[in-house]
């Protein structure tokens, strides 16, 4: 019997626990004497929990730990000859056995490890039933002293009530650690960089060229970790490039659809411009790299400039401006519709027109939404990945030439760590100091952005 089968005999006798705690709660005895605190539906809940809670964290404690468990007593009982040597030998030798036992492999490569699948099976089998039952003994505990002390006086809907804080402050403390160990990881593999290689020369340097890290002569020389290329790749097709076309498309469609379209005409309209938003971004690497690159490149020939690239920053600042408009459109369409009505009213009856309503009143009034929204937009831009590596190259070039094939932080992060790399080496780890650099910014512009936008609604609201 596996764990899946406890599990459905767990939810069984908290169903159980439920319907038998609700029904004698349905036969409480109200008079001026008894007070009954809670609905049945919260003593059966409650009930249903007392089954459930402590039988499934035994459980998920032994899905966690039982593997181990399990392949360490397997390993114990093997002859002294059998046993595999500790490392990487034990890891693949206990991967055979799993494949097997699993169904995965037919049979193991090694004599050993098809003697130790009998033993690993019966293991395993043993520990199963012996914490399935563990779990249903628990199951079968909690919920008859839970419907033995079912009672008129028991405050259940305040217990289960606290049981659901207690559940949702997990979900909160998993998200905050989650960012915590996030920032944690990179703090600590880019302090081990900066102990290598200069900070200084790191922030300032101009030369971007980690591949002469290989080498032990040339770990930290001079200008090989210089990230302003890099940097100034990432704010020149994100935050320039693609805000140039991002912002005017994305603000003019906004006033379009609340200002000028008819109401029909929006239903439509704006569904179809988010779709853009959930478009995957490895579709517009390729509409980047397959035709708006060679377009631009054609183009440039055509006007007599020979030394275009096929990867440029042109094509890829593009595209991702046109990934980004709905960020645009649709915080500037939420920022243009809670501007109050009577500010509009009161620019028409001064006789201004719709156009200088919108030009002098409308938009300056929205401006702080919409800078937010711009703010957002560039932070989503900065941190985009597949649109550069497929349409603007990996040269890490200090340039001003749109024209001219560039490359961003995200970027460079993945050539880094793809492929077959020496984790503790300089060149491997100056991808957590791009990338606690990345954070640190986009989650600047985040906390700017929402300050900004947390203003303007309590100016409005």
């Amino acid at each position: 019997m596996s764990l899946g089968a406890f599990a459905l005999v767990l939810l069984a006798l908290a169903t159980l626990s439920y319907v038998a705690a609700r029904a004698r709660a349905r036969a409480f005895k109200v008079d001026s004497h008894h007070h009954v605190h809670s609905r049945p539906s919260y003593h059966g809940l409650r009930a249903g929990l007392t089954a459930l809670v402590p039988a499934g964290l035994l459980i998920l404690a032994w899905g966690i730990v039982g593997d181990g468990v399990v392949a360490e007593q397997t390993l114990s009982q093997l002859p002294e000859a059998s046993r595999p040597a500790p490392g990487l030998d034990k890891q693949a030798f206990l991967n055979e056995v799993r494949g097997v036992v699993s169904g995965e492999l037919p049979a193991a490569f090694r004599p050993a490890a098809n003697e130790a699948v009998p033993i690993y099976r019966s293991t395993q089998q043993s520990w199963t039933l012996l914490i399935g039952g563990l779990a249903v003994l628990l199951a079968l505990i909690g919920g008859g002293y839970a419907w033995l002390r079912t009672a008129p006086d028991v405050r259940a809907r305040t217990q289960v009530e606290m049981f659901a804080t207690v559940v949702l402050a997990l979900a909160s403390l998993i998200a905050i650690l989650t960012t915590l160990g996030i920032v944690l990881s990179l703090l600590y593999e880019s302090l081990e960089f900066f102990s290598r290689v200069n900070p200084l020369e790191f922030i300032f340097g101009t030369q971007w060229s980690p591949q002469t890290a290989i080498r032990a002569d040339q770990v930290g020389s001079s200008g090989a970790f210089g990230a302003v290329p890099l940097f100034w790749g990432t704010i020149f097709i994100g935050a320039i490039i693609a805000m140039l076309v991002a912002i005017p498309l994305g603000l003019m469609a906004a006033i379009y659809l609340t200002q000028y379209a008819r109401s029909s005409t929006r239903k439509i309209l704006k569904p179809l411009l988010e779709i853009l938003a959930g478009v995957p971004t490895v579709v517009y690497g390729y509409f980047a790299a397959l035709t708006v690159a060679p377009a631009v490149r054609d183009l440039a020939i055509s006007v007599g400039i020979e030394s275009a690239s096929s990867e440029s920053a042109l094509a890829a600042g593009s595209v991702m401006g046109i990934m980004i408009i709905p960020f645009i459109s649709s915080m500037a369409d939420d920022a243009l519709s809670s501007v109050p009505g009577a500010m509009r009213d009161g620019s028409f009856a001064l006789g201004a027109t719709s156009s200088e309503t919108i030009k002098r009143v409308l938009v300056p009034a929205a401006l702080p939404g919409i800078v937010g929204g711009v703010l957002l937009a560039i932070s989503r831009a900065i941190g985009e990945t597949m649109i550069v590596v497929m349409a603007a190259g990996q040269a890490a070039n200090l340039t001003a030439n749109p024209l001219e094939s560039v490359t961003t932080v995200t970027a460079q992060i993945v050539q880094l760590l793809t492929g077959d790399q020496e984790f503790d080496s300089a060149k491997t780890l100056s991808a957590f100091a791009l990338g606690l650099v990345l954070f640190i910014v986009t989650l600047m512009l985040n906390i700017y952005a929402l300050t900004v936008v947390k203003r303007y609604r309590e100016a409005y609201e």
